[in-house]
Order: structure tokens, then C-alpha cells, then sequence
């Protein structure tokens, strides 16, 4: 059963612009591996990814929006490449055409609302289709394109079976919140008309601020952005301020596995793995020395030169209109460096930036487009790494340039100032250079620190690199977290324990010491004493199975169980704990106890294992010449039956 479905516009690998389809690519997965089944679901753009996977259909039905009746269908994905279950809806004539949010030209799809609150309704009438007991635990909505699924949940007649499910919202960017004018409310699904309020904010539906109402948790991807939406949140400040006691700040992780220098496929040259004979230090310069040299001879930069380089969206709030103007003013200054630029985004901005590349010819090159290959290898072969971001809900490229060994220059703004002190911190834990203020003054003094710091303190950079590089950015700390936000409102999240603790105490498939357990039918306190007698195998393999069934189903009640079965026991259990002196004691021990090894199967069978029908074939009627070949045991069997019989 999926207990967190996790709702989004983006995927990695499927569908991704930015951080959104890493955390939704790569949350799930590490939610699996702690032990709770989690999914996610996307809309099925026509991408190149998407095209190349084979699909099942899981689902079809049809939702109204406006007078139309617009079919759709669930298909999951075959072979679950992404390490989780993964969903696409298809919905024909909305998102089979190419790009997540903007044509190939660069210009947004102008029935982008209709879109995905068709999308949102598929999502929760699939979701209505599940058995009640096999339905989601919680509805994880991801941006403002899922906005709107906790109000629908609550007040929407057509998904009210829903209404107790818990929803969390997570903000990655409070910037984009979805507004529509209420002209448009005849795309919505049938609602309470009490329930107005909660989709209004200043006379326009905003879903962001509906999900910070009608969520029963709101979470955001660091602690400093939480506190900055509650000062700058484009006139959500407000309401920001009146739900923060379900509010929550959780800073995102990265995909380690994907992320490793050591296997990343997509490198020239990967880090060699630690040995005697190469310090860490000589293994990390060698590293990346190889691959900047790579990028320097792609891009024509010099190699005796610290190399910035910048990847990302193009937009405002990135910061990214300030670089161009910041990188003249440090040539012109007579500055020692060289840039090198990656992403897509604001036209003027690429204009900017393919006309440097001619007129700064080896000092500034620039690639107007998004290659993921390519920025893995401008993580591992460039010195810094600059984001003088406006706004940074996060920030994943942080991370990743720390994780190759290159050294961030960001400005001290929300998940940024969260993740990378500034090298002059009196503690020492510095990991990067920091500056303040959104100016061309701050960042070229930044620019000029990490130049000169590249020139005259070789050993300082290679402390630091050593450093960053062992910094854990993976999302175990993440998971739990949200597993604790999960629990505080209420959702019954149950981690997989067998996952856990099976290895602590037996290194074996779990399917091998119930088998094993039902062979030999004898309580553990008598292994010892019938070890010569009878032929068994492991006798501290089933004690450990006989644990494991209780403890991971039903412990209450199975342990309970087992008590009341063994209870009139205890006085013998005691007794057979040191080795019987001779075999013909074993036996009457063995004997003494067969009536309550009979019994032992029925402390396990509700424990879901469905072993009953394993216990009647394997588990023979007791014959009263079992102990043949000792004289005295048919004697002593005679005598014990009865006391079985009154128990």
C-alpha cells in the first residue's frame, strides 16, 4: 500500500526545469528505503523520456471542467526505473505536446490554468477509486501547481471521501503562487459556497494561499526562507504569520547516489577512490586539475586561472542579470579569472551573455541551454561556483558544486545562508565566501576573495575541498524529518521494521527463519535439551524467526499470546536451560514439552505470515511410539497427557 503520494508538475529524470524535479525525483526513493512506500505522479508531458518508457494504464476516467468533459488515464510506469512506484496522467489535448510549462519558442501555454486543475481533480478521482484501506496515507502537494488538492479534499463533493486524509504542502518557491481571477472559477470542481474564503486572497483564487489555509501542514525547503516568507511573501505575510503553528522548515537534500564522484558516469575523470599510497589531498587536486583542464580545452579558458562558473535559470531571481555587468567590471578592474556559463532563461539576459563570449574571447564562455551532462562536469572541473540569488527557497546547486569539490560564492539569503557558512567564521566551519548585499560592490569584492584566496592560499583551497567534499547533503536527516511532520498531524506512517532489524539479529531473508521455525515446532527453551535427541536445524535460528513474526506484526497481541502458551511452562523452561547430563533426560524434557510445541502455532497465526497451512502439512499427530528407543518415555508420556489436557 502507498502511504505518501507525492503530487507534482516535476520529476527527475522525467520532467525537470529546476530544484522541484530533483526533490520530488528524489524524496520518494529515500522515503522507500526507510521503510514507507512512497509514490509520485506528474502530468504526461511529451518529453524525450517520458516517450521512451513503456507504460501501463492503471486507471481512466473523466473530468468536468467548464461544459466539457475532458477523459483521462493514470499509467504507471514498467520496470519502476526512478526506485519508486511512478505515475503519469495522461490527459490528450493538455499535455501531449512538448515542453513542462513553455512551448519550444519560450512562450508559456496560454490554457496553462485549465491545465493542472484538470490535473489536480484526475489525480484525487484516482485516489477516491482506492479500497479505503489501501488509500494513501498522506497527499504530499508539491508548488502551487497541486495548490488547491487540500482545499478540494475538504469542501469538493465529488473527492469529501478523501477529507480525512492528511495533506502537506511544501513551498520551493513562494514567488510563483498561481493566481487567477475569479472569472475562471467555473474550471473548478463543485464546491461548498461557504467555502469561498478559502480560495480568495484580494479578490483573486490563489492557490498557494489556499493550501497555506486548507493544508494540515505547510512546509518549506529551509528554516531562513520560512522566516523570509514571513516578511517578503508577494502579500502572503499575513497568513503566514497566523498558520505558523503548522509550519515547518526542512532543508532538502541531494541524490548521493546520482551525485558521487566517484561513479558519475557523465565525468571525464572521476575521483580516484582513497589509498595508502595517495593522500586524499593529492587525490581531490588530481581530480580537479584533470577535469577543468577538459572544460578549459571545450570552452577555450586558461588553465592558470581560477575558473567561476555559473549554472541555472536565467531570471531574476536568481540573480543572474547582475553577473554580466559584475564579470566587465572585474576584467576591466584587471581582475585575474575567467567565467563560464550555463542555463536558459530571460532572453536579454542570454543576449548578454552570448555577446561577452565574442567580446571577452578566453575569460568568458557561455552555453545558452540545459545539459545535465554538461553541468556535471562543470561541478567537478570548475574552482567556485557563484549564485547571487534575489531569492533562494533552498538551493540545490550548492550542494552539488560542494559534493565535486567546488567552492560556493552565495549570497546570505535563505537555504543558502542555511548551507554554506562563510570561511571566516571563528568556529571553522567555514564551507564557502558569503556576501550580503544584492550589489555589484558585494559580489565583485566576493569574486575578488575567491581570486585571490585561488592565487596565494593553494593549502587553504585544498583544506577546503577536503572539507566540503566530506560534508553528508543526503537525504536521510531530510526523510525523518518529514516522518515526524507526517506524525504530528496525525497520519498513521508505519515504518517497515523488518527492513531494520532483521540484519541486527540474522543476516538472511526474512522467509527463511519463519520456514525454518514451523519445521521444528519446538519453543526455544527446549533446543538445548533435545539438541542430541532430535535432529533440528539451527535451534537459535527459529527463536530469532518466532521474534521477529511477533515483534514486526502484532506485538501486543502476539506476545501476549506466547506468554499464555508458555506460561505454564516457565518452570521447566528453567529447569532445561543447563545440558542434560544424559540422552534419556533430553527426551523426557522433549516429551514433557510436545504438547505445547503443538500449540506455539497459534501465537503466530495472526501475525499475517499465513503459515496455518504450512503447519498442517508439516506438524504430524503425536504417536505414542516417538521415543522408541528409550524405554522409560512411553511411560512418562502417559503420565504428562493429562496434565496437557487440563491446561
Amino acid at each position: 500500500m502507498i502511504q505518501v503520494l507525492h503530487i507534482s508538475a516535476e520529476c527527475y529524470p522525467a520532467a525537470k526545469t529546476g530544484g522541484l524535479g530533483d526533490v520530488v525525483g528524489s524524496l520518494p526513493k529515500y522515503m522507500n528505503q526507510a521503510g514507507v512506500l512512497s509514490a509520485a505522479i506528474i502530468p504526461k508531458y511529451s518529453l524525450k523520456w517520458i516517450n521512451g518508457r513503456e507504460w501501463v494504464t492503471v486507471y481512466s476516467g473523466a473530468i468536468r471542467s467548464d461544459w466539457r468533459h475532458i477523459p483521462f488515464s493514470v499509467q504507471q510506469e514498467k520496470g519502476n526505473a526512478h526506485g519508486f512506484p511512478f505515475f503519469v496522467v495522461d490527459i490528450p489535448g493538455l499535455y501531449d505536446r512538448p515542453g513542462i510549462y513553455n512551448d519550444p519558442a519560450g512562450w508559456s501555454y496560454e490554457d496553462e490554468l485549465e491545465r493542472y486543475l484538470v490535473f489536480q481533480q484526475a489525480v484525487l478521482q484516482w485516489v477516491v477509486s482506492f479500497p479505503e484501506s489501501e488509500r494513501p496515507r498522506v497527499l504530499h502537494c508539491h508548488d502551487h501547481h497541486t495548490g488547491l488538492i487540500p482545499f478540494m479534499v475538504k469542501h469538493s463533493p465529488d473527492f469529501r471521501p478523501l477529507a480525512n486524509t492528511p495533506t502537506v504542502f511544501t513551498i520551493h518557491n513562494g514567488q510563483y503562487q498561481g493566481a487567477f481571477s475569479w472569472k475562471s472559477q467555473a474550471l473548478l470542481p463543485y464546491y461548498d459556497a461557504w467555502a469561498r474564503g478559502y480560495l480568495d486572497w484580494n479578490n483573486t483564487i490563489n492557490p498557494m494561499a489556499s493550501a497555506v489555509k486548507c493544508a494540515w501542514a505547510v512546509t518549506t525547503v529551509s528554516e531562513s526562507y520560512l522566516y523570509e516568507l514571513h516578511e517578503k511573501s508577494l502579500g502572503l505575510e499575513p497568513l503566514f504569520k497566523s498558520e505558523w503553528q503548522k509550519e515547518y522548515g526542512i532543508i532538502n537534500g541531494i541524490d548521493a547516489q546520482v551525485w558521487d564522484p566517484e561513479t558519475d558516469s557523465a565525468l571525464a575523470y572521476r575521483l580516484e577512490p582513497a589509498n595508502e599510497k595517495i593522500s586524499a589531498a593529492e587525490q581531490i587536486r588530481a581530480f580537479k586539475r584533470k577535469n577543468k583542464q577538459v572544460l578549459c580545452e571545450w570552452f577555450g579558458l586558461p588553465e592558470d586561472k581560477p575558473l567561476i562558473s555559473f549554472i541555472g535559470r536565467m531570471v531574476s531571481e536568481k540573480g543572474s542579470d547582475l553577473l554580466p555587468d559584475a564579470y566587465k567590471s572585474y576584467i576591466h578592474a584587471g581582475g585575474s579569472g575567467s567565467f563560464l556559463v550555463l542555463g536558459t532563461g530571460e532572453t536579454w539576459t542570454q543576449n548578454e551573455f552570448r555577446q561577452m563570449s565574442h567580446q571577452y574571447m578566453g575569460r568568458v564562455s557561455a552555453v545558452i541551454d540545459y545539459n545535465e551532462s554538461l553541468a556535471h562536469q562543470i561541478y567537478a572541473g570548475s574552482d567556485f561556483l557563484i549564485m547571487p540569488s534575489r531569492v533562494e527557497p533552498c538551493g540545490l546547486n550548492q550542494m552539488y558544486s560542494m559534493r565535486y569539490g567546488t567552492i560556493p560564492i552565495v549570497r546570505s539569503i535563505g537555504g543558502l545562508k542555511d548551507t554554506v557558512p562563510d570561511i571566516a567564521e571563528p568556529d571553522g566551519s567555514g564551507r564557502g565566501i558569503r556576501f550580503d548585499n544584492f550589489s555589484l560592490n558585494d559580489i565583485g569584492y566576493a569574486i575578488h576573495r575567491a581570486a585571490s584566496m585561488w592565487h596565494n592560499e593553494p593549502r587553504i583551497i585544498d583544506i577546503l575541498r577536503q572539507r566540503i567534499m566530506s560534508i553528508d547533503f543526503s537525504w536521510e536527516k531530510a526523510v525523518q524529518q518529514y516522518f515526524n511532520a507526517y506524525r504530528r498531524i496525525g497520519a498513521h506512517i508505519q515504518v517497515a521494521k523488518a527492513q531494520k532489524e532483521l540484519p541486527k539479529e540474522q543476516p538472511v531473508a526474512p522467509t527463511a527463519p519463519v520456514k525454518q521455525a514451523v519445521k521444528t515446532e519446538l519453543p526455544a527453551p527446549e533446543k538445548a535439551a533435545t539438541k542430541q535427541a532430535v535432529k533440528t536445524e539451527k535451534p537459535a535460528a527459529p527463536k530469532v524467526a518466532v521474534k521477529q513474526v511477533v515483534k514486526t506484526e502484532q506485538p501486543s497481541t502476539e506476545k501476549a499470546a506466547v506468554k499464555q502458551v508458555l506460561k505454564p511452562e516457565k518452570l521447566a523452561a528453567k529447569k532445561a536451560k543447563p545440558q542434560p547430563a544424559t540422552k534419556e533426560k533430553a527426551l523426557k524434557k522433549a516429551a514433557s514439552k510436545q504438547p505445547v510445541a503443538d500449540k506455539k502455532p497459534a501465537a503466530i497465526k495472526g501475525t499475517g505470515t499465513n503459515p496455518p497451512a504450512t503447519i498442517k502439512q508439516s506438524t504430524p499427530a503425536p504417536a505414542p511410539n516417538r521415543a522408541k528407543p528409550v524405554k522409560t518415555t512411553p511411560v512418562k508420556l502417559k503420565t504428562e497427557k493429562p496434565k496437557s489436557k487440563q491446561k
